[in-house]
């Protein structure tokens, strides 16, 4: 692929809006050892200044609450470096606007990137090489839950590390379930039959769906991969997937037809299916493990969550967020020492995963007394890490953001306009392979 004519395309696409939006006991080296010469001779000259860190993120509200009192909690704990935490909006409008600061020069120090959009920065050689960093503090890959590694390295840099991650699960109102003497459906074949079993249709009008999603290719990447198909082949030079397209949209549109699946208008899906399921309107929801402890504190029916279910395997895409330092950042080591404080020390990110529910980011999170002990109160929480075990990103490639525009545009024309789904796909296939050869 030649990198000026995906460049110009990347930046077309990020301009336009169109992408997409998942224990610390060891001793640690502190930033001091950790510093190069340049940052400690800066510190020196500044005497009692701090090093200031910007950092740039999307999140939010209450999550984004979290976060502020998490960078707090690490500046109150480090003399040296002050990090300034900057809500930049949605995960598209920070990647266009870091994409306009490169041009610029006004970089933040780490980023927060969607970690579909990762690959594109990495082809920008913008964004730092963190396996020194890593060597330094004695730190590995392995430090990190391996589910959620698969958009951090990329021609052989390790670029990112996972922060704010989640997967899509099937979440189930088993009351309903149970009323009707239905079990938690693990295969397609099990979700059809619980699905219908679920619709009720009073006089040609659905007053109950047996399931719902968003509209996101989440779900379709997901279910491609549970019949065995890829979205890029490993070569990166076409798609991964022909039959299996076939099955998965075949398959929800004939959920569809009889009112088993409810596949709401793209906008607002994701509040319009979140309420359909917590109003009982839904038995069953395709939707990310971030909901989880919302729907635990409003819905009044039991609740539970299982796997997504599977075609030949299970698998699963993630979601969410990586973190990563510019490599054009002038405090680099004080921006690791950040990173290395979030992924280790309890008050960083495990404070932070308690807060908010978002995945564990490393296995030590996982197997910490906190994290097991609401885990043994709401069994809910553990399945997306389980589930963890299947996971696979497939659409890695840095031509995914004006790829997914194109699925979209699909995903639409077969799930709203009724389009005979061979040729629609046939005719995705044409446009996304074209795009791949750029």
């Amino acid at each position: 692929m030649h990198r000026k004519a995906i460049r110009t395309l990347i930046s077309m696409t990020v301009l336009s809006g169109m992408l997409v939006a998942c224990s610390g006991g060891a001793s640690k080296p502190s930033v001091d050892n950790l510093q190069s010469p340049a940052v400690s001779g800066q510190l020196a000259e500044e005497g009692s200044a701090k090093v200031t860190v910007q950092f740039w993120h999307s999140l939010g509200g209450k999550t984004g609450e979290y976060l502020n009192h998490m960078i707090k909690r690490f500046n109150e704990s480090h003399n040296n470096i002050e990090v300034a935490g900057t809500y930049q909006g949605s995960y598209g409008e920070t990647a266009s606007k870091l994409q306009q600061s490169i041009a610029t020069g006004q970089l933040p120090d780490i980023i927060m990137l969607e970690r579909s959009n990762i690959q594109m920065f990495e082809e920008w050689s913008t964004l730092e090489d963190l396996t020194p960093y890593m060597q330094k503090s004695n730190m590995t890959i392995g430090d990190f839950t391996p589910g959620l590694m698969g958009h951090s390295t990329f021609n052989n840099k390790l670029v990112s590390l996972p922060f704010n991650r989640s997967t899509p699960i099937l979440h189930i109102n088993k009351t309903m379930l149970n009323e009707k003497g239905l079990a938690v459906p693990k295969t397609w074949d099990e979700l059809k039959q619980t699905a219908n079993a679920l619709v009720i249709n009073e006089n040609g009008e659905y007053n109950r769906y047996g399931l719902t999603m968003p509209f996101d290719s989440w779900y379709p990447l997901a279910m491609m991969g549970q019949a065995r198909g890829k979205f890029f082949n490993d070569q990166g030079t076409a798609l991964g997937f022909d039959g299996e397209g076939v099955k998965t949209f075949g398959f929800l549109k004939e959920l569809q037809r009889t009112g088993a699946l409810y596949y709401p208008p793209e906008k607002d899906s994701g509040t319009v299916a979140n309420q359909l399921f917590t109003s009982g309107k839904a038995g069953m929801l395709f939707q990310s493990s971030a909901s989880v402890s919302g729907f635990t504190s409003s819905v009044k029916f039991e609740y539970a969550t299982a796997f997504l279910p599977m075609d030949q395997t299970y698998t699963a895409p993630t979601g969410g967020a990586n973190i990563a330092i510019m490599a054009g950042s002038k405090h680099k080591e004080a921006a690791w020492e950040f990173i290395r404080w979030a992924a280790t020390d309890p008050k960083g990110g495990l404070q932070f995963i308690l807060d908010t529910g978002y995945l564990p980011f490393t296995p030590k999170m996982a197997e910490s007394g906190q994290i097991k002990e609401i885990w043994a109160k709401n069994p809910n929480l553990k399945t997306a890490y389980d589930q963890l075990k299947y996971a696979s990103d497939t659409n890695k490639h840095v031509a995914w953001p004006a790829v997914l525009k194109e699925l979209n545009a699909t995903i639409r024309a077969i799930m709203y306009n009724d389009k005979e789904i061979e040729p629609a796909l046939h005719a995705f296939k044409k446009e996304a392979e074209m795009l791949l050869s750029k």
